[in-house]
């Protein structure tokens, strides 16, 4: 279970990488676009238009992935809340486990 955790886990964080990087090219896009708003030739103002289609689009999916990382967030902490009320003894266990060999790992590093 702990490994699947794990990878839920690991999947979940690259997909909030991913949300965090479009969002920075989304906004360095809209900040390009502001700055070449002034440029009057036809070929610049096609170009802006299509980076401004492009950039709706690219919001919308990232709303549309947010809203997922942060659904499947969500499901991933109800089902570990609903195995420690189901499983207190194995959580208790596997935390003092845990405790222990922090413990461990910490006191030989001194």
């Amino acid at each position: 279970m702990s490994t699947m955790d794990d990878l839920a886990n690991a999947a979940a964080e690259s997909k909030e990488h991913l949300v965090t990087n479009l969002r920075r090219v989304i906004a360095d896009a809209e900040e390009l676009l502001t700055a070449t708003a002034d440029d009057g030739s036809s070929k610049l103002a096609d170009l802006r238009e299509r980076v401004k289609d492009n950039l709706r689009v690219a919001r919308d999916k990232l709303a549309d992935a947010d809203a997922i990382v942060r659904a499947r967030a969500r499901r991933a902490a109800e089902m570990t809340d609903d195995y420690v009320h189901d499983n207190p003894w194995s959580s208790i266990g596997a935390a003092a486990a845990l405790g222990l060999l922090v413990g461990v790992l910490i006191g030989s590093r001194r």
